[in-house]
């Protein structure tokens, strides 16, 4: 019987370096993934306040929510790209690299020789990640890609909202998006060279993946000839689906997904049988064509009910049902704290609050939730780690080639 003790498994990227020119949400939140894998991830910022985001908000106890939920756990070197003693030191970085993610305004990459392109040549072994707006051929090429204007461009706004109203999305769906095109592509990118020995390079663009995001409505929309109508938290296509308010003041969203639900919430929760086979409400067909109907009879059941109540008898019956809950209820959500889903990370305002990511490794070690680094917090440590001298060191910070 084998009695020593078992080695502890690595995080399955320990041992892999990434160098990102990143700023903004995509490309940032893409090498937070890789580092809460366990990869060592190398932000690179400017010297003059960095990656904006670091200036969106102040809600994160003086710090900006975005920066601090997409940059944990990275070190952070303040480099003057445009000053040839900047680049330099870049690329003793990715000397030692095994993936470069950017996503700098279009051009801006190649200009400074940092395209996929350029460094895949430069670097074989290198995996080299272009995070875009809208790609780098085509007339929109050198548009101006910002979160909303792309889901307006990839029609994601035009099937959102109410009736009267389209609305965007009330997360960065965009940028979440291609963020996590760009992982899964530098994972993909990893076996390869497992396999090969060579890199090479990804490319992701916002709009492509937000196109792919919108899969459902597309094919609707094409292989049908009408794009799905706004409904607000409604389904196109399927009743009752909606939020409906209580009697306390919540709201509690249901999903009949089959008429032999609608029977059992006919019997069990409206307390209404007869209309388990009335021809107006027994099937989905029915019941979309008198929506208006179908909700009053549902609305009216729950408005004489508690939230708890109403959920209750949902769930006895076995109807899908949710509360519409605030951020605020999101983060003292009973199944995350029931499943310890929270931890603290360090920042320089102090710990913060955060959530495991969520993919899980059982039996394997925890994820690695470092510390949200402060601007050019690791200059210096990174600086000597390439062989420069306190005092070359010193030239380059007067010079504003660093900070």
């Amino acid at each position: 019987m084998n009695t020593e003790s078992a080695v502890p498994e690595p995080l399955p990227l320990a041992g892999i370096t990434v160098v990102a020119v990143e700023q903004a949400v995509s490309a940032p939140f893409a090498t937070r993934q890789l580092a809460d894998l366990g990869a060592r991830v190398v932000k690179v910022e400017r010297p003059d306040g960095g990656d904006f985001a670091r200036g969106y908000d102040t809600a994160a106890h003086g710090l900006a929510s975005h920066f601090v939920w997409a940059n944990r756990g990275k070190e952070s070197i303040a480099l003057d790209l445009k000053d040839p003693r900047g680049r330099e030191v870049l690329h003793g970085l990715l000397a030692g690299a095994d993936v470069f993610v950017q996503n700098l305004a279009q051009g801006a990459a190649a200009r400074l020789g940092l395209d996929s392109a350029t460094l895949c040549a430069r670097y074989p072994r290198l995996v080299a990640v272009d995070v875009s707006g809208y790609g780098a051929e085509g007339p929109y090429s050198h548009k101006r890609a910002y979160d909303m204007l792309v889901q307006c461009e990839a029609g994601l706004v035009s099937v959102t909202g109410t009736p009267e109203q389209p609305v965007k999305a009330g997360i960065p769906a965009a940028d979440i998006a291609a963020a996590m095109y760009a992982f899964s592509g530098v994972l993909a990118a990893l076996l390869r060279r497992g396999v090969t020995g060579r890199g090479g390079r990804v490319e992701v663009s916002m709009l492509d993946a937000l196109a792919e995001w919108m899969g459902h409505p597309l094919h609707h929309t094409m292989h049908g000839g009408e794009q799905p109508v706004r409904t607000g938290l409604a389904h196109a296509v399927i009743a009752p689906y909606d939020a409906y308010a209580t009697a306390d003041g919540d709201r509690v969203l249901l999903s009949v997904q089959n008429d032999r639900e609608w029977r059992r919430l006919a019997q069990q929760v409206l307390e209404q049988p007869e209309l388990a086979e009335d021809a107006a409400y027994a099937t989905n067909a029915a019941r979309t064509a008198n929506r208006e109907r179908t909700d009053a009879v549902v609305g009216h059941a729950l408005g004489r009910l508690g939230a708890d109540e109403a959920i209750g008898r949902l769930e006895a019956a076995g109807i899908a049902c949710a509360r519409l809950n605030s951020v605020a209820q999101l983060a003292a959500h009973p199944q995350l704290a029931a499943r310890d889903r929270w931890r603290e990370v360090g920042s320089p305002a102090g710990p913060l609050r955060a959530l495991l990511p969520p993919i899980g490794l059982p039996g394997g070690p925890a994820p690695h939730m470092g510390a949200v680094p402060a601007l050019g917090e690791h200059t210096e440590a990174l600086l000597r780690a390439l062989g420069m001298t306190g005092a070359q060191i010193a030239e380059l910070r007067r010079d504003g080639v660093i900070a």
